[in-house]
């Protein structure tokens, strides 16, 4: 059992499986934000054609 213990303490691949999980959550973020971004010039942009299709045209630019 000592043996065990001893083992489990000195192994060191569990550290691998953190480090993908940092990577992960750090992609995950950039994404997230990415995302947030991109929705909000999309509203714009659909917004804009809306006014635009609105007007007839008149407030286009």
């Amino acid at each position: 059992m000592r043996k065990f213990v001893t083992s489990f303490l000195r192994d060191d691949s569990g550290a691998s499986a953190a480090e993908y999980a940092l990577i992960l959550a750090i992609v995950g973020a950039g994404i997230a934000v990415a995302a947030i971004a991109l929705g909000g010039a999309i509203g714009g942009a659909l917004n804009d054609a809306k006014t635009c299709i609105s007007t007839n045209g008149k407030t286009c630019s």
